[in-house]
């Protein structure tokens, strides 16, 4: 059985244990909600973050030319 704690409309004593339990659904309820938005932000900064090294990596490629390319050419060169 719970027997409500004095002056705390949502804390109840749990008899048999003798713990506190919080039964404020409204609060749980948004804490769940705020790990959830958490969870959302760092993926989708995850994500900006590979889109941005895919990003540098294109810009690399446009100012060096393509790797193969660059392969090649040293080979060529080697060759000669």
């Amino acid at each position: 059985m719970m027997i409500p704690v004095k002056g705390h409309p949502n804390l109840y004593r749990d008899e048999e244990s003798g713990a506190i339990v919080n039964c404020d659904k409204t609060s749980y309820n948004q804490y769940v909600n705020s790990l959830n938005n958490r969870k959302s932000q760092k993926r989708e900064l995850d994500e900006m973050k590979k889109d941005i090294e895919e990003i540098k990596s294109l810009l690399k490629e446009i100012v060096n030319g393509p790797k193969w390319h660059r392969i090649w050419n040293s080979k060529k060169q080697f060759l000669n």
